[in-house]
């Protein structure tokens, strides 16, 4: 379906038993809205941070079957609003720390772990600096992630508050003012070497 609907801007799959969601729905470059919630969904699919567009993600009330989100969703350049609320999720990713456009995240009915609650109930903003610190500073990363996250800062993806740390820099850790837009990481003839799978592979550098 996501070769046939390249303009499709909403998508709404709900209250069925979808158990997956197509790969393919990675190739909906346009769309805006994707509605995915009562469902059975276990995961969500590799290649869904290719939606630069995407605004609004609601995969809420999975119940127990969705229990993780992937980590390259900090890839989500344009979302304004997340609902992944009445799941079995129990950490959120530190790469959700670089979504400088969430204004509305709904996390409610999950048993979540980290963000600890009183950091959630700070609101957003907070929950944001939380995981951006989290990224900062985690002691189990590999080289890897420096060498990739080098790359972004390179590419203006990030403004790359990760890339210096030094206590002068009072730099807004999401203000990305001066990035350069995603879309030519994300065209095709660059899709292979900034693929955001290998960039942000749990095989990568994600401790187990």
């Amino acid at each position: 379906m996501g070769y046939e609907l390249a303009n499709l801007h909403k998508l709404s799959v709900n209250s069925n038993k979808l158990v997956f969601l197509p790969f393919s729905i990675s190739h909906l470059t346009n769309l805006r809205v994707l509605d995915a919630r009562l469902n059975c969904l276990r995961s969500l699919p590799e290649g869904l941070e290719n939606l630069i567009n995407l605004e609004i993600l609601n995969v809420s009330q999975n119940f127990h079957y969705l229990d993780t989100l992937p980590y390259s969703i900090g890839l989500l350049i344009s979302l304004v609003e997340l609902d992944i609320s009445y799941n079995k999720i129990k950490i959120l990713p530190d790469s959700m720390g670089c979504l400088k456009k969430l204004q509305k995240l709904s996390v409610e009915g999950n048993p979540l772990v980290t963000p600890p609650m009183d950091i959630i109930e700070q609101g957003i903003v907070a929950v944001k600096v939380y995981l951006s610190d989290n990224m900062n500073k985690s002691p189990k990363s590999p080289s890897k992630k420096a060498a990739w996250m080098g790359k972004l800062g390179r590419w203006k993806t990030f403004n790359g508050r990760f890339m210096n740390s030094s206590s002068e820099d009072k730099q807004d850790p999401f203000d990305m003012s001066y990035c350069r837009p995603i879309n030519g990481l994300a065209s095709p003839s660059s899709s292979g070497k900034f693929s955001p799978r290998r960039l942000f592979s749990a095989r990568t550098y994600i401790s187990r």
